[in-house]
């Protein structure tokens, strides 16, 4: 049996990037904010929660999902892309709910356990 979309609140999508790739991180997600309108969260120097890179996280709606996921396909130049859906159960939107474009990371799960 499928699962209802009306679950999905929103989505998430972390933008990893390194040393050497942040400015060009930097102007995807800023390009993305301005764009579609999307919150543009933190450049995080750091591993933060379950992300195994630096990230910046690109939060919204279901509405603007079929817009922002090819545009970011399209324009990520080698950064890899992981995005989520968001249900309220972390560790199955990280999981099960997960997008990868550019190649898959293992993720740290036990802070969603």
């Amino acid at each position: 049996m499928a699962n209802d979309t009306a679950s999905i609140h929103g989505f998430h999508a972390h933008v990893y990037f390194d040393e050497a790739t942040a400015d060009q991180a930097r102007a995807l997600c800023e390009a993305a904010r301005d764009r579609f309108g999307v919150e543009m969260g933190r450049m995080h120097l750091k591993p933060v929660g379950p992300h195994p890179r630096w990230s910046c996280q690109l939060a919204f709606g279901p509405t603007v999902f079929g817009d922002i996921m090819p545009w970011l396909a399209l324009n990520r130049n080698g950064l890899i892309v992981f995005a989520h859906a968001e249900t309220g159960d972390d560790l199955t939107d990280h999981t099960e709910y997960a997008i990868w474009m550019g190649g898959m990371l293992e993720l740290d799960l036990t802070a969603l356990s």
